[in-house]
């Protein structure tokens, strides 16, 4: 068996890929130790001509084509196809950052973890244009139970999948899957290896640089898919207290990332000026899929559970109501009113 397997999926990213596919041979790893599966997932730009000298140099680089299928089932066929003891599942976007894998690797390889999580670098594109980037510290880390890790660290925005290592059996063998064609399969992915995880290692060590820019897709997506997206991933968040038994901080915790994306995805919907857009589709798709859906406990989870429950399209109109006369109207007067009031003040004062 290999020890790692790089699984890349790509679509529509010419003016990316050839530096993400470069920066995984410059990791001083010897090319019989790991594989590069790349997934051309229907890709209508030159993304994979781009790299072809690449894919022709090496001989442990595979090429997989699909129909556009999206990221999820791009990621589920790379893992499917993969050999390696480990996975690592860089978007193709990004930035292995030189010589940071084989470190985290051998990590992996002594302690036999679920998962190794690492740090990132966020940078736009200008700032890798300069290519200056911080030295590595000194190579540390602690070793977590993966309940430990899902209460300390995990944040419902920060659920990457791209700076983690993954050991291949425990997802085979856990049957842990990317939920297919939703664009937040990052968020249930996460939560379910954290939850069923025995032994993990955090890193503090940096392996990615992530790449802003406005070609992402996070930013080019039709609000109807994400605002469904954020109802799927939140039902298949719900069921995983179906694993956690009785353990009473775990479900709270989950129950906060749960909360945390209806709120956001509800304060989104509230916004959205498009007549044409069904404002209730994704809050009857996710009762549909949750219809116990429980938002924890105090008054005004109580109360949100109760109206999500029971009356969920008086919910969405008023939070629709909210944000157009308070978030839209009487805030902003207040704020240029306080502004106003700060200039004249500090006129008075002499400031």
């Amino acid at each position: 068996m290999i020890s790692l397997s790089i699984i890349v999926p790509v679509y529509n990213v010419e003016n990316y890929i050839r530096p993400c596919i470069e920066s995984i041979y410059n990791q001083n790893l010897e090319e019989d130790c790991f594989e590069v599966i790349l997934i051309n997932d229907g890709t209508t730009d030159k993304s994979i001509e781009i790299i072809a000298d690449i894919i022709h140099q090496h001989s442990n680089i595979t090429v997989i084509n699909q129909a556009n299928q999206g990221a999820s089932v791009a990621r589920n066929n790379g893992i499917a196809a993969a050999r390696g003891e480990y996975i690592l599942m860089p978007d193709p976007d990004d930035l292995l950052i030189e010589n940071s894998l084989s470190v985290l690797l051998q990590k992996a390889l002594e302690t036999k973890a679920d998962i190794v999580i690492a740090d990132f670098l966020k940078m736009s594109n200008e700032e890798i244009k300069q290519n200056i980037f911080p030295p590595q510290k000194e190579f540390q880390c602690r070793m977590y139970t993966g309940r430990e890790l899902f209460l300390t660290f995990l944040a419902p925005t920060r659920c990457y999948v791209w700076c983690n290592l993954y050991r291949r059996e425990f997802l085979t063998d856990n049957n842990i899957t990317f939920i297919p064609g939703i664009y937040l399969q990052d968020q249930p992915f996460t939560h379910e290896c954290y939850l069923k995880a025995n032994l993990c290692v955090k890193a503090e060590w940096l392996l990615n640089i992530y790449r802003t820019h406005s070609e992402s897709a996070t930013r080019s997506r039709k609000h109807k898919d994400i605002e469904l997206s954020e109802s799927i991933a939140i039902a298949n968040l719900w069921k995983l207290t179906d694993i956690i038994g009785n353990d009473t901080q775990v479900k709270s915790k989950l129950q906060d990332s749960i909360l945390h994306f209806f709120l956001v995805s509800q304060g989104t919907i509230s916004h959205l000026q498009n007549i044409s857009f069904d404002r209730y589709a994704p809050i009857d798709l996710l009762r549909e899929m949750a219809p116990n859906l429980d938002f924890g406990k105090g008054i005004k989870r109580k109360t949100l559970t109760l109206l999500f429950r029971y009356a969920p399209h008086t919910l969405v109109f008023g939070r629709y109501i909210y944000a157009k006369v308070y978030e839209n109207t009487i805030d902003p007067f207040m704020q240029r009113a306080i502004y106003r009031m700060k200039k004249i003040f500090k006129g008075i004062i002499g400031h």
